[in-house]
């Protein structure tokens, strides 16, 4: 079997877990949390995004959790367009996260742009924050299914994602957005991105759970060659573009999964249980992954 020793684990809960949540976290919630996750050991993370607290509210206290959370590692804050890149150049900030969808559909319904009018934006972007030094992280929306479009050719997904390559971006984050993707699609496309653009850059696999098939192809990419994986803890998220598109898949289950068959993560599971816990009250969704509620309450084996 073809499985890495050690696998990356990078935390999307503070900002994709947390964006679409209707109850408002308090910011100091939102902190300890992180902190909380840090502590466990996840050292990659998206700790928050500049974005218009007008239509992400969720995210309106972004400058205060960086100036709180911000350290050495790979702390990355999503950037959706030039407005946020500017308020980037204000922080300490050198980790940075652009998105776009291959779905043109999807992407006029969550930026107002046609994929190729958000390339066109971005590559100067591009230039410039490679140009100041900053680690760059492209976030590709619909890789597999689009709620309005439907199934999405794997030869757009390359071409986008070698686009960004092309443009100098340092790390690719290829999602599952609405969850419909299944093992034998995802071996295909991450082994097909892996053997094109794997020697260029970082690849990591972003899956949501909305139909169970989560964990299914995070092993899967395990088995194509992919060692880096997004996950929320206690399976926070969602998409507000996205009909029906439920949590990431959570960081606590794949953990748990990899651990038990031996790879490493560096990441501790009871100390991510307090963390999930203390975030639980502030959520109005209920927390649902398999490990969660297995150890809650009592004493977990990592």
């Amino acid at each position: 079997m073809n499985l890495p020793e050690k696998v990356t684990m990078i935390e999307v809960g503070p900002r994709d877990g947390l964006q679409n949540e209707k109850k408002q976290v308090p910011t100091n919630a939102k902190i300890h949390f992180i902190k909380g996750l840090k502590e466990a050991g996840l050292k990659e993370m998206e700790l928050t995004s500049f974005v218009s607290p007008k239509w992400v509210p969720q995210m309106g206290d972004a400058k205060e959790v960086i100036e709180a959370c911000l350290d050495g590692e790979r702390n990355f804050v999503l950037a959706p367009n030039r407005k946020g890149i500017d308020r980037i150049y204000e922080t300490d900030v050198k980790h940075v996260a652009v998105f776009v969808g291959v779905s043109s559909a999807f992407n006029k319904k969550n930026i107002n742009k046609t994929t190729e009018e958000s390339m066109e934006e971005l590559k100067p972007i591009l230039a410039e924050l490679k140009q100041k030094g900053y680690f760059v992280r492209a976030c590709i929306s619909t890789a597999f299914y689009c709620p309005y479009d439907g199934k999405v050719n794997p030869d757009d997904v390359v071409a986008l994602c070698t686009q960004f390559a092309d443009n100098g971006v340092d790390e690719l984050s290829v999602a599952d957005t609405i969850g419909m993707a299944n093992p034998q699609e995802s071996y295909a496309l991450f082994k097909r991105l892996n053997d094109e653009l794997g020697d260029r850059l970082l690849l990591t696999a972003h899956f949501h759970d909305t139909r169970g098939m989560a964990l299914a192809n995070v092993f899967a990419c395990l088995q194509a060659g992919i060692s880096r994986f997004d996950a929320s803890s206690g399976g926070l998220g969602g998409c507000p573009f996205a009909p029906g598109a439920t949590g990431n898949v959570a960081t606590e289950d794949v953990v748990y999964m990899l651990h038990q068959m031996g790879i490493e993560t560096g990441i501790d599971l009871e100390k991510l249980q307090k963390a999930i816990q203390g975030i639980s009250g502030h959520v109005s969704r209920n927390i649902e992954s398999k490990y969660y509620n297995l150890n809650n309450n009592t004493h977990s084996v990592s």
